[in-house]
């Protein structure tokens, strides 16, 4: 991951993550910096549109949320609306919302594990009831518990690998990135073996 030296802020690390194969990797380069989160739930739970209104909430410095804002912009996160008064509004797309989700499944791990007093908000549907993220199964539909899910490499990381050596290959095709996949390894992946059947 690419470094960028400051020197009044030290090192700040790169948003990409070029040696991973992973969705997952992909999905903290477009909304895994710090504020972009927090941004996104504002707009979805709190109907935050405008730019003071993220940047009061928040007390994010401006030019920073105006780099998210742009980055959610450019990646298809969010669409800028004209209001006529010279202003524009800033509205989470399909893409956007469905962060919503993640922010759930985020905030219920922290009511666990970081909140000592309890939970600060709750998400609750038109009806009343509590919003809750559960693992199901798409073929039975059994609740499944995180320990029981497995991650199986699919056709598509084999394509992704072989296009990624061959990228790291070196001119003369010998040597290969230092951080690159040798031939037969699971460099910079995160898949686990699933766990021996009983």
């Amino acid at each position: 991951m690419m470094q960028v030296i400051s020197a009044t802020l030290g090192v700040m690390l790169g948003r990409t993550y070029e040696n991973q194969v992973c969705s997952a990797a992909r999905a903290l380069e477009i909304a895994g910096e710090r504020w972009s989160l927090l941004v996104i739930r504002n707009a979805a739970f709190a109907g935050m549109t405008r730019f003071s209104e993220f940047q009061k909430s928040l007390e994010i410095a401006p030019n920073i949320l105006a780099a998210r804002l742009a980055h959610f912009v450019e990646s298809g996160l969010m669409e800028t609306w004209d209001e006529g008064d010279g202003r524009e509004t800033y509205h989470l797309t399909k893409k956007g919302l469905d962060f919503v989700p993640v922010i759930i499944a985020l905030t219920k791990w922290g009511d666990r594990w970081a909140a000592a007093d309890g939970a600060p908000i709750v998400y609750e549907h038109g009806c009343g009831g509590r919003m809750t993220h559960v693992l199901q199964c798409a073929k039975c539909g059994e609740t499944v518990q995180p320990g029981a899910v497995t991650a199986r490499k699919t056709a598509v990381m084999a394509k992704l690998q072989a296009q990624r050596k061959a990228r790291v290959l070196r001119p003369r095709g010998v040597a290969r990135e230092r951080h690159g996949a040798a031939a037969g390894t699971n460099a910079g992946l995160y898949v686990r073996s699933a766990p021996p059947r009983a």
